[in-house]
């Protein structure tokens, strides 16, 4: 019974030990990669409203996520699901929208008839 017990402790020390590690690595990146300045607020906002809420993304504000750039666009979504703001949020749901967000806009700047 006691082996039990301390297994069950080291499994909830490693979990968490993981979640702050992650929480940190994610405010690294950030830092690491200047994220918090390379996009204006609106865009911010819009791309927010886009993944985390309904709404969708202009190709104005398309143009800004991408030169933000993909590991800032991950970073970013990853810290707010750990924020418990949003602890209510499916965080499959989140990613899966983050990702189709971007993949949106990235084709969508890549568009020829964009270019033209």
């Amino acid at each position: 019974m006691a082996s039990l017990n301390v297994y069950s402790v080291l499994v909830v020390l490693f979990l968490t030990c993981g979640a702050l590690m992650a929480m940190k690595e994610n405010d690294q990146i950030i830092k690491e990669n200047n994220c918090e300045t390379k996009m204006g607020l609106p865009c911010v906002l819009e791309a927010f409203m886009s993944i985390f809420n309904i709404g969708s993304i202009s190709n104005k504000c398309c143009g800004e996520l991408v030169v933000f750039g993909k590991v800032c666009h991950s970073a970013l979504v990853k810290r707010t699901l750990e924020d418990p703001l949003f602890k209510g949020l499916n965080p499959a749901t989140i990613i899966a929208k983050s990702i189709q967000t971007w993949n949106n806009c990235l084709a969508l700047i890549d568009s020829p008839s964009l270019s033209a």
